[in-house]
């Protein structure tokens, strides 16, 4: 525990972290457990782990990146009590995109926080602090939240696993809800046993969470022979211009193919379609719902690009709904008849990235095109796996998704962990940050 606190100081970068646990008192709660002789039945047995800070834990406070917004809960979120229960200590509550609205993380008031691979650029979001704390090496394991990508794509530019599960598997009980409809509780790792091991002590129904659902599970065996994977026809594949990105993605599908895996070309344009779809459909009404007392009563404590999102969800008719749910209905079929030829997905987890400045300069036209591979994923009832793929000539990593219908996680992660292991990649930024 110790020296997760020793490699927090020595970073230097109080953005990740939003609040920390006293050091005393959690070395206290260490030595408790450790007394307690549960070694052998608790399969997180002392592991520190960090929380996104709009997640509940007992007794710390819950700020969602607003610190108007700040309440202390009187017990933790499902998740974290499970987590607890299997062993695991939390460390600290981490920064995000407020209201976890974004996938950039600098629309925070607690400070941007540094990109590990390249201080120019976006660390990503909107479970920043998450990401960067398992890249970083102070904790193995993280929690974040993820409705349109925010458990994937700062995971992506970590070099580290995002495991987003099944809608529903993780219980989304005590955490602040950005669309509930399609939350999920995600999981950030430096190896994808690790993020199997939390999912496992987190994943089933729970009577306070009326979206949470009874889910198949298997354990996670070998990678099966005669996997097929589909990619976009290739006058679909969208970089916005990132050559080196589409390089990547070019070498992780022959990593892929060296692995024996079908590579399967599908069309893309229906999922793009329902992309589209939750940010100019209903599903932002949602997010404004979520946050409608608080807006209206403390417009001005919130940061300006988000509260700007958030109102346009003021606006639109029941009708505009409806029309838009007979359309993600339709899309969806398409969906599933695509799954009927391939075993997942494979694409890029994010496009390309961005500076800083680049981002504040156009913070809502640029964010958007980085869920072009991640805002359909809930929308769609799909589970989805962040792997580290490689690292671009230019210093930054790339990462690709491993994407498949509702109740897969298992055969996702036997995929990945075969992948990742081949990719021969470094875990996330431990030697950058001297933990290696």
């Amino acid at each position: 525990m110790g020296r997760s606190f020793a490699r927090i100081r020595s970073h230097k970068d109080p953005a990740v972290f939003i609040t920390l646990r006293d050091e005393a008192e959690l070395r206290a709660e260490a030595l408790a457990l450790a007394r307690s002789g549960d070694k052998e039945k608790l399969p997180l047995f002392g592991i520190p782990v960090a929380v996104k800070d709009n997640i509940d834990v007992k007794d710390m406070p819950t700020t969602a990146a607003c610190p108007a917004f700040l309440y202390r809960p009187a017990r933790d979120a499902t998740a974290v009590a499970r987590l607890r229960a299997a062993g695991a200590l939390i460390i600290g509550k981490t920064n995000l995109d407020q209201f976890a609205t974004g996938l950039v993380g600098v629309r925070t008031p607690y400070g941007i926080a540094r990109n590990l691979f390249d201080e120019r650029l976006i660390p990503g979001g909107s479970s920043t602090g998450s990401a960067i704390a398992v890249a970083a090496g102070f904790v193995p394991l993280a929690l974040g939240t993820d409705t349109a990508g925010s458990g994937r794509v700062p995971a992506a530019y970590s070099n580290i696993l995002g495991l987003k599960p099944s809608r529903g598997l993780v219980p989304t009980a005590g955490v602040v809800p950005a669309c509930r409809t399609l939350d999920c509780v995600s999981i950030f790792s430096l190896t994808v046993d690790d993020a199997v091991v939390a999912l496992r002590a987190m994943a089933g129904p729970d009577s306070a969470d009326a979206y949470s659902r009874a889910l198949p599970w298997r354990d996670v065996g070998p990678m099966p022979a005669r996997i097929r994977l589909g990619v976009p026809f290739p006058g679909e594949r969208l970089f916005f211009g990132d050559k080196l990105a589409a390089a990547s993605y070019d070498a992780a599908l022959t990593q892929f193919a060296s692995l024996g895996v079908k590579i399967v070309e599908v069309d893309m344009e229906p999922f793009y379609a329902v992309a589209r779809l939750l940010y100019d459909g209903p599903w932002i009404a949602e997010r404004y719902l979520a946050v409608k007392a608080f807006v209206a009563s403390a417009p001005e404590a919130m940061h300006p690009v988000t509260r700007q999102i958030l109102l346009a969800g003021a606006h639109g008719t029941a009708a505009d709904a409806f029309a838009a749910f007979y359309q993600l209905e339709e899309l969806r079929r398409v969906s599933d008849y695509t799954f009927r030829a391939i075993d997942a997905l494979v694409l890029p987890t994010a496009p390309t990235i961005y500076t800083v400045g680049e981002i504040l300069a156009d913070p809502i036209r640029l964010n958007s095109r980085l869920g072009t591979y991640t805002n359909f994923v809930n929308l769609l009832d799909l589970c989805g796996l962040a792997v580290p793929a490689t690292m671009r000539p230019d210093g930054t990593p790339f990462g690709i998704s491993l994407l498949a219908p509702a109740g897969h996680d298992s055969a996702l992660a036997a995929i990945g962990r075969k992948f990742h292991a081949a990719t021969g990649l470094p875990l996330g930024a431990l030697d950058r940050c001297g933990m290696v």
